[in-house]
């Protein structure tokens, strides 16, 4: 789809007048951050949430919120022009006087085991789709937050030193999942150049590893799964050997970021994540002790998009946003593990998934 179609499908008007509650846009919103952004968002302001189910999004992410009036769910494909103002459930909205005041992007394809499955859907989301939501915040004059990530530093190597915001990065162009990495790279430059040359008022946080309720089951995230399969007494299966580690941050701390960097004066590119690296062994075992489960722990072959990626140095987020994450491993497993357990009428028909893996 042409960018000159993404234009002319937009209404004409071009002045708008901010009301008491404002309206806000969530791409991705029914996927595992954004269903949390979603969350924060109806207890501020009027929320249209998007999202296609490309990936691991699910609408029971977001069922909770469809009875509020302030919420609104629309399917729809981010890659394709839309216009807001033809939608008759938006009408108490009034969007065509009051127009969108903020946005938050976080639509991309990010499962792990479709990753391969879903690469043309990644390379349109993170350059075309990117583009238009850029389109879209430069005539509603609204502020857009791009949700980035810990990819665009590369692989952490050897190197244990926690990655800063000046750091290049070293990424392959032509690597079998660059379509993801130079993806967010690519969203990152267009977010910076339409911030200097259009006036759009763009924001870029890097979210390193997260973790925390809504994670996907069986897609190779790993953390969700060591749970329902330790409360189960199945193998937790490690995607890799014991020396994979990774940068952990309890998701309720990773929102509290981004909220301030909407909140904020800040441009960024700012790091949001967890300043600690975790070994997943180390991991699974305290997820087998704080269950009191008798799985064991098995290693299967590394997944292409699942690689090993170093830690955040947050010393800007701290300076900037005023923010650090206060949930220790400890506590967000615990909060992990109860939510499963309030959920396991629902989770339990599943869990003979494993099994067939």
């Amino acid at each position: 789809m042409q960018l000159g179609k993404i234009l002319s499908i937009l209404p004409k008007k071009q002045k708008f007048y901010p009301g008491k509650v404002k309206n806000i846009l969530v791409t991705g919103g029914a996927g595992f951050l954004g269903s949390h952004v979603c969350d924060r968002l109806v207890e501020q302001g009027n929320v249209i949430c998007i999202d296609n189910f490309t990936g691991v999004s699910d609408i029971t992410n977001v069922k909770h919120l469809l009875q509020k009036p302030n919420f609104h769910f629309i399917k729809h494909d981010i890659n394709e022009p839309i216009d807001f103002e033809q939608f008759p459930e938006l009408a108490s909205f009034k969007i065509n006087i009051h127009g969108i005041s903020e946005m938050y992007h976080f639509a991309c394809p990010t499962s792990v085991k479709k990753f391969d499955e879903l690469k043309m859907q990644t390379l349109y989301t993170n350059s075309l789709g990117t583009l238009t939501m850029l389109e879209i915040a430069k005539f509603y004059k609204a502020k857009i937050v791009f949700a980035s990530s810990s990819v665009i530093y590369g692989q952490k190597g050897n190197n244990t030193v926690p990655f800063k915001e000046s750091d290049p990065g070293q990424l392959n162009s032509v690597d079998p999942r660059a379509c993801y990495d130079e993806g967010k790279r690519f969203s990152e430059t267009a977010m910076a150049t339409y911030r200097g040359t259009q006036g759009v008022d763009t924001k870029i946080v890097r979210i390193f590893r997260t973790y925390g309720p809504r994670q996907p089951l069986f897609d190779g995230q790993m953390v969700p799964d060591f749970i329902l399969q330790a409360l189960n007494n199945k193998p937790l299966v490690i995607y890799g050997d014991e020396s994979f580690s990774t940068s952990l941050c309890y998701v309720d701390d990773v929102i509290e970021g981004i909220m301030g960097m909407m909140a904020s004066g800040e441009a960024g590119p700012i790091n949001i994540g967890g300043p600690q690296a975790h070994k997943l062994i180390d991991l699974a075992k305290k997820i087998i002790e704080l269950t009191g489960s008798s799985s064991e722990i098995i290693f299967k072959s590394p997944l292409s998009f699942m690689r090993p990626l170093g830690i955040p140095d947050v010393g800007l987020a701290k300076e900037k946003l005023e923010w650090f994450p206060v949930t220790s491993l400890h506590e967000g497993l615990k909060k992990m593990i109860e939510y499963a357990k309030a959920h396991r009428m629902l989770l339990r028909p599943m869990v003979g998934k494993y099994d067939q893996e």
